[in-house]
């Protein structure tokens, strides 16, 4: 049974003359999962906000879509907030209440259930998603992947027969996202429910879905199952395939010789296959076996520069909670980072990363310890002092620093109290505009923006401060492959020039890429700091999917491009 059926539909943005959704035509069955990909603003948040006529963005369009076989536009609203769950890129945008438990009750007390179905509905929903531990709590406590979880119990405690999911790991830990997509798994195997997603990282997703859709331009470049709509891109040399999984990458990458294709006829999905794969075509090199060296010009340190030994941002016995009667978020926290330092924060949600840097921005104060700015409290820093050419912040949400009506008109009032002409104003902006491709945006709302694109406007608002110290908080949320490899060189080429980058993420992948240091934050404190490709070499989960691949091989080869490298010199001389 077909649970949506789009039929030539189009969409263009008012004032724009190229359409984000060109002719588009798609049958979803009832119980598929299915993940669609593509470049940010390839039209998919776009495509999927027309599946539900309230989220329905203001436009030309032209088509139609079916939901279980009647147009959308004549299905009642209640039916469709019963029938229809979808969860934003934004957990922010979506939940309404203050408590956890309010947010979990307020969906079906707006279809009118009765109180004894909702408190069992609620009960249910927080046992099933693991909320009772924070069930009391205030929305404002919780972290961007507890929100995210969250906003699904409420929207599962409606019984919805579609779940619409818009990049929902996109602010989860590692181990926390495989969780949550198993639970998505979860719902769709042994509820029935039909799942629509869109991501950007596709390493957990695409081994659970049924079905791929990439989207370029507004249309369907390719369809299929996962593993047959990755070799299409792979034959398409689409650049899009760099957003594979890395044991695609990896498989189509290593050049292998006739005898170690024939080990397996179909690419590898999963690191399973991956490892499985690998270790086939390896068995009959034995000298491939034995832990190979870091390759030449790419060191443990991922290149890293001498910093000059001063302490640019120190943390000194540092406690903080948000309540006074609530638990410590931040726990004895002690640590140095120095000047032209380019340090990852990774670690699991709710642990204190977000906290510390609001410390070090001056939003929060400890109840005990310090922290200090080159010696300085920033909390008694005045303005000019903390954010002139010293600090840039990027928030977790980006559209909190949005405060004018056009994307171009906010990034000139980053310069709204500098001294510089109008000329070097336009041209510092240019500048922003070039380095982040805001170019088709400059006119635009930024609350009209995609994830991708509000992630992009905000970096370039940062990038016109001109700060020493980058705080960064999940920089890389919302950015497709491609401009996640071009931000990874600008901030190496940033950091060379003296630059110190404090960069909280869950992108294990481009932290392992482009992070020079990386720390693990736990129960409120930083556990360990270590060269970045060393500490991700001795983990088990907070690794990359190429090391899990390859790690019982080449331990220290931790990314696509580690891996295909060894692969190349270990099959060189057989295939020379």
């Amino acid at each position: 049974m077909e649970i949506y059926r789009i039929e030539d539909l189009s969409f263009t943005f008012p004032q724009k003359e190229t359409a984000a959704l060109a002719s588009m035509n798609l049958r979803i069955q009832s119980g598929e999962f299915v993940a669609i990909c593509g470049q940010s603003g390839c039209g998919k948040s776009t495509l999927l906000r027309h599946l539900k006529s309230v989220l329905t963005p203001h436009g030309s369009r032209s088509g139609q879509i079916y939901f279980q076989g009647q147009p959308l536009q004549d299905i009642d609203q209640r039916v469709q907030a019963a029938e229809i769950g979808f969860v934003l890129q934004s957990p922010d945008n979506q939940i309404v209440t203050d408590k956890v438990w309010h947010e979990l009750a307020f969906g079906l007390e707006s279809l009118g259930c009765d109180q004894s179905a909702i408190r069992l509905r609620v009960a249910e929903m927080a046992s099933f998603f693991g909320i009772h531990a924070w069930f009391h709590k205030r929305v404002t406590e919780l972290s961007g992947g507890q929100k995210q979880l969250l906003n699904l119990a409420a929207i599962m405690a409606m019984q919805p027969s579609v779940l619409i999911l818009d990049e929902p790991t996109s602010q989860l830990d590692p181990i926390a996202a495989a969780d949550f997509l198993e639970t998505v798994s979860k719902i769709n195997r042994e509820l029935g429910t039909t799942i629509i997603m869109t991501e950007h990282r596709l390493e957990e997703v695409l081994p659970l879905a049924d079905r791929l859709i990439v989207l370029d331009q507004g249309a369907v470049i390719a369809d299929g199952s996962p593993r047959d709509a990755g070799e299409a891109l792979r034959l398409q040399q689409h650049p899009m395939f760099v957003a594979m999984p890395s044991p695609l990458q990896i498989y189509a990458g290593a050049s292998q010789p006739a005898s170690c294709a024939q080990v397996r006829q179909t690419p590898p999905l999963t690191v399973k296959e991956g490892r499985q794969w690998l270790s086939a075509c390896m068995q009959w090199r034995t000298d491939a076996l034995a832990p190979a060296a870091p390759a030449a010009g790419a060191p443990h340190d991922n290149g890293s520069m001498k910093t000059n030994g001063q302490v640019a941002i120190q943390f000194k016995d540092v406690w903080f909670k948000y309540e006074r009667n609530g638990p410590d978020v931040l726990k004895d926290l002690n640590g140095d980072i120095r000047e032209g330092q380019f340090i990852c924060l990774v670690g699991g949600n709710g642990t204190g990363k977000t906290t510390a840097l609001s410390l070090i921005s001056g939003i929060q104060q400890p109840y005990r310890g310090k922290v200090l700015i080159n010696g300085q409290n920033p909390a008694r820093m005045t303005t000019k002092q903390l954010f002139v050419n010293q600090l840039g912040v990027l928030p977790q949400n980006p559209s909190s620093l949005f405060v004018m009506k056009t994307v171009e008109a906010d990034l000139y009032e980053m310069l709204a109290a500098s001294p510089l002409s109008k000329a070097e104003r336009q041209r510092k902006v240019e500048a922003a505009v070039e380095l982040m491709e805001l170019e088709p945006l400059l006119a635009m709302h930024p609350y009209d923006l995609s994830g991708g694109e509000q992630q992009r406007a905000a970096l370039a608002k940062v990038f016109l401060l001109e700060p020493r110290i980058w705080l960064l908080d999940e920089p890389t949320k919302g950015l497709d492959s491609f401009f996640k490899d071009k931000l990874g060189l600008w901030l190496k080429k940033i950091h060379a020039q003296g630059a110190t980058i404090v960069m909280v993420s869950h992108d294990i992948e481009f932290c392992a890429k482009y992070g020079v240091d990386c720390a693990l934050f736990f129960d409120g404190s930083m556990m360990t700091t270590a060269p970045a490709k060393r500490f991700f070499a001795g983990n088990s989960f907070y690794t990359t999917a190429a090391n899990r691949m390859a790690r019982h091989i080449w331990r220290e080869a931790v990314t696509v491009e580690d891996v295909i490298e060894r692969c190349q010199q270990s099959l060189q001389p057989i295939n020379g």
